[in-house]
């Protein structure tokens, strides 16, 4: 089910809260979470429901107004695609994961423009918190991981802890940095281009293969 927020038009999934997990394969995943199957015997077809599950998602994403943007993400999006490949000769299935992940920006209070004398305020205060404590800790274990150090806080943020076989030897990362042009934008241009540049100077290391299941030849 959908909630209307009527103070700002927009539409946000209510729904339970859910809890990042191990599985019996070791995987963090969110249990409770739908999982919907993609038809893969027809290309066209597909596509068109791959599609349709993005814009869903996209519609049930927190999103708000505020003084610097009219569509503010309030929330991470985590797109997770779940692909198994079978070798018709060995008959060995293998797993890989692909996760889309556009993280709301980072903000500051005194540009934001929220009313703390407000409920509605206040709620976009604890939202704006929230971000920018998930972003902190990604930073943070960018930066240990760029010192090889040998603890990696992943459990410190709900995102870096889902977000944790991708980050780590398991797979490869590609981070995208979008920047204001504006000059009043400069400081959280330059924090963002120091976080690059920070993350840029991080090598995972080769990515393993997953085999999901293993046959015995044909």
């Amino acid at each position: 089910p959908c909630m209307e927020d009527h103070e700002d038009g927009h539409f946000a999934a209510e729904i339970p809260k859910l809890s990042i997990k191990k599985d019996a394969n070791g995987r963090f995943i969110v249990k409770g979470i739908k999982k919907e199957q993609i038809d893969t015997s027809d290309e066209d077809q597909g596509l068109q429901q791959l599609q349709h599950f993005m814009a869903t998602a996209a519609r049930n994403r927190s999103v708000a107004a505020t003084e610097m943007n009219a569509d503010s993400s309030r929330s991470h999006s985590v797109f997770m695609l779940e692909l198994l490949g079978t070798n018709n000769e060995s008959g060995a299935v293998v797993r890989g994961a692909l996760n889309l992940c556009d993280l709301a920006g980072s903000e500051r209070l005194s540009r934001s423009g929220h009313n703390l004398s407000t409920e509605n305020g206040m709620k976009r205060l604890k939202e704006t918190q929230a971000i920018n404590k998930s972003l902190s800790t990604l930073g943070d274990c960018f930066r240990a991981l760029a010192s090889g150090a040998s603890h990696i806080p992943y459990r410190n943020s709900k995102l870096t802890y889902l977000l944790q076989d991708c980050l780590s030897g398991e797979g490869k990362a590609l981070m995208m940095v979008n920047l204001s042009p504006t000059t009043e934008s400069s400081g959280e241009s330059l924090c963002s281009l120091r976080f690059a540049r920070c993350v840029n100077q991080i090598e995972l290391g080769k990515a393993t293969k997953n085999i999901h299941l293993q046959v015995g030849k044909k």
